[in-house]
Order: structure tokens, then sequence, then C-alpha cells
């Protein structure tokens, strides 16, 4: 397949154009020229030194990521940026990187991967920017008690010798979940408006305790990394359905 009629694609069905004044990452191509011919397609969460390597090592042709190596522009290639584009140019790979639109969407996201995996119904946007919503928020068919979804979280998502950070301040029983991936900490009031019984996201902030506390919420921690493999996944098995062979490149960091 070319590059130009995959990158289309992915750009259609993730919707990128609607983020390109919300996201501070430069999503869609980053790193590649506007033709060539895509037969490997490597995914990845990070698009660091070693998660290129392995993809180039894989011989794939095209790394697929959500955290890429542009943000905010590009003034100069030095540093970080220089380590990281180098072995793209070095080993002819391109770079195509989803960041908030692959948060947001609604079936190939990372919130809504994980909404599968707890198996949440009668589900509504959650995790307001601008017009778009990063986040999911939903019912689960058998309510969890606190402990039974912190143990779930720590077996199926690569949570690291950490696992999972649970904040039990709730009730014994957990119904509605709210789902921001990652970093999101910051949506956790609109949890608490909504009257969800639990916030689950990757990685809090020191005043989330407190406030967890005083809204008789739970919380769960389960990783940045660990909660963000799902997109990747997802755009993988797009590119199979298209015909393309895929290598998921692993790399959790336990944070």
């Amino acid at each position: 397949m070319d590059l130009a009629d995959l990158r289309t694609r992915f750009d259609e069905r993730l919707r990128t154009a609607a983020f390109a004044d919300l996201d501070a990452s430069a999503n869609g191509l980053q790193v590649g020229p506007e033709e060539r011919e895509i037969t490997h397609v490597a995914v990845a969460v990070d698009a660091a030194v070693e998660t290129i390597e392995r993809a180039a090592d894989a011989d794939a042709d095209l790394l697929v990521t959500h955290h890429g190596v542009i943000w905010g522009g590009l003034d100069r290639v030095t540093g970080r940026e220089y380590r990281r584009i180098t072995p793209l140019f070095e080993n002819d790979l391109a770079l195509y990187v989803s960041h908030l639109p692959l948060d947001a969407h609604p079936s190939l996201g990372n919130a809504a991967g994980l909404a599968d995996l707890l198996s949440l119904d009668d589900r509504e946007p959650f995790g307001a920017l601008g017009p778009e919503h990063l986040g999911t928020r939903g019912f689960a068919r058998d309510p969890f008690s606190p402990a039974d979804l912190a143990t779930l979280l720590d077996r199926e998502l690569a949570t690291g010798a950490r696992g999972v950070q649970a904040l039990d301040f709730g009730s014994e029983e957990i119904e509605e979940i709210a789902i921001l991936t990652g970093s999101g900490a910051d949506w956790f009031e609109e949890a608490v408006e909504s009257g969800v019984d639990a916030f689950v996201t990757g990685e809090g902030k020191g005043k989330i305790y407190h406030e967890a506390k005083e809204a008789g919420t739970h919380v769960f921690l389960a990783g940045h990394y660990a909660t963000e493999t799902f997109g990747v996944r997802s755009l993988g098995g797009l590119a199979e359905e298209w015909g393309l062979e895929t290598t998921f490149v692993e790399r959790p960091t336990g944070l």
C-alpha cells in the first residue's frame, strides 16, 4: 500500500484534522516521504530510540505511535529529537503519530479499549477538551468491588512492579466508571460532577488524593503506558485488515 494512501486512511478514520488546534503533538505523518510502498507496519506507544530501532529490526516500513517526536513545533533538530529522528532516516523508517485523536476515538481509542476490558455499557463521551472528548464513561455489566477492579487492571495491564495504585474512597460497589487514559488527573472534577463511582486513569497528581477523599470517589491509577496500548494495537488491527504485516513493539515503562 502506498504511504500516502495509508496516511489518508488513518487521518480520515481518526479525524486527525479536528484536533489540529487542540493538540501539541504534530499528528499524522511526522517523518517520511510523501510516497513510498508500505508492506509492514510496526506499532508502539512511544517513539523512543529503543522502539524505533526495534521496529527497524523487524523490517517495518512504517512505525505508528501514540507519542511522537514533534511537540509544539520543531525549531531545530538537536539533542533528544536528533537522537530519535536519526535512526528513522538511517533505517528508511517512516513515522505516523496519533495522540489526542487516538485517545478520543470512540471505538479505536485508548479509553474505548479500556472500557471494553471493563465491559462497560451505555457509554457516553467524557473528558471535554474544547469541542472534543478524550475519554468515556459507562456502566459495568456486573458491578465491581474496589478490590476486584484493581485486581482486573493489575492482571490485564502492563502496570509494572508498582502495580495499580487505588485510592479507595468510594462506595463498596462500583457500577459507573469514567475513563481517561494517560495523564488524566485534570478531568477528575468532571468525573465527580458526572456522579461516577470510580475514575480510572494512567497517572495522577498529588492533589487528586485529597480531592478523591473529599468527593468520596474511587480513583485507580493504572499507569500511563499501561492504559495507552489499546489505541496503537487497534491501528495495527486496521493495518492487518488492509493487508499489511504488523508488529507490536512492546516496551512497558512501569510508569
